[in-house]
């Protein structure tokens, strides 16, 4: 049992000084993912499949499948094959949730902490767990380091996770709205949501792979805000909406441009990356509407990058034309909502 006293554990790591400038830490003692060329002793793939699909995005069913985590592998094992490798906090933060029932959730037992990085609200997940520490509770300060569990191979789907492929599926996330629950309901009134708000749903993953190695290599220049935004843009989309809770959640995504002198923003145009990550929104007044009616309106399609990455169905194409799939149509619906 992962008693109280995993307060008190501290995480070491071989060299301290990777740690330095550093605003997030990998959640376990695996950093091969810091090693060139030993990326497959970092993630584990799925059953009979190469360990990219262990990794973040369009990886899995021929690209049709959207992984939104690291499935990160297990170094230590008891006698029986099951892993014992600790799971830490990411970074300084609070708890908002754990589930403690695997039945009900493809995550098993999982935590899920908040933390205010460089001024964002943003979201660590730490899934498959064996259990999560036993004196863990809702609204508990945590600092980076902490133990919030051990790796295990909980969940609820069909194929359970084997021995082998014992990982923890850990994820950065940014919140789309706090309203999830009311509008899970309206959406999916048939529906059981069995975690409110901390539904995975309700949660836009970030490549955190990718993170962790731009934080390395920028060191105490690494800004979470050009992170974000230096991603590639997957469509733009014009939401006729005079506001809604991800512009005060995430005012630093906002551009500082007035929308024009002729009064408050009547819409905003929305940068949306594959994954539905609106990393730039820029105010636009009625004057600059096309459609006076439409609340959705699709602008512009990065071709390439829906070529690339078209697992999340924000849109797709009819003959020649591109347009908002429903899943896009869902995700702003929530967003605004």
């Amino acid at each position: 049992m992962l008693r109280s006293c995993c307060i008190l554990i501290c995480w070491l790591v071989a060299d301290s000084r990777s740690l330095f400038g550093q605003l997030f830490r990998l959640p376990t003692a695996n950093h091969a993912l810091f090693e060139k060329g030993r990326e497959e002793a970092f993630f584990v793939g799925t059953t009979e499949k190469p360990w990219t699909t262990g990794t973040f995005g369009c990886v899995r069913s021929e690209g049709w499948q959207l992984h939104e985590g690291l499935d990160i592998r297990c170094l230590e094992r008891d006698r029986r094959g099951e892993p014992l490798d600790l799971v830490h906090a990411t970074a300084e933060g609070t708890v908002v949730y754990f589930n403690k029932q695997p039945g009900l959730s493809n995550y098993g037992n999982y935590v899920i902490l908040r933390h205010v990085i460089q001024g964002f609200e943003i979201y660590s997940l730490y899934a498959h767990l064996r259990e999560v520490r036993t004196d863990l509770r809702a609204g508990q300060h945590v600092a980076a380091g902490d133990v919030v569990g051990g790796m295990g191979r909980t969940s609820n789907t069909r194929e359970r996770i084997s021995k082998e492929r014992a990982h923890v599926h850990f994820e950065l996330d940014l919140l789309a709205s706090e309203r999830f629950p009311e509008w899970y309901k309206k959406t999916f009134p048939h529906q059981r949501n069995d975690h409110g708000a901390w539904n995975g749903q309700n949660l836009i993953g970030l490549d955190a792979r990718l993170l962790f190695l731009a934080q390395q290599s920028q060191g105490t220049n690494f800004s979470l805000l050009h992170f974000l935004q230096e991603g590639s843009e997957l469509c733009r989309v014009m939401v006729r909406v005079g506001d809604f809770p991800w512009l005060k959640r995430y005012p630093a995504l906002v551009s500082r441009v007035a929308a024009t002198a002729q009064g408050a923003p009547a819409a905003y145009e929305l940068a949306l990356n594959y994954n539905g990550l609106p990393f730039k929104i820029t105010p636009r007044s009625a004057a600059e509407l096309k459609s006076k009616t439409t609340k959705y309106q699709l602008l512009a399609v990065n071709e390439e990058e829906y070529k690339k990455n078209p697992c999340r169905r924000i849109v797709h194409r009819r003959g020649n034309v591109f347009e908002l799939g429903s899943h896009g149509v869902q995700l702003l619906d929530l967003f605004t909502y």
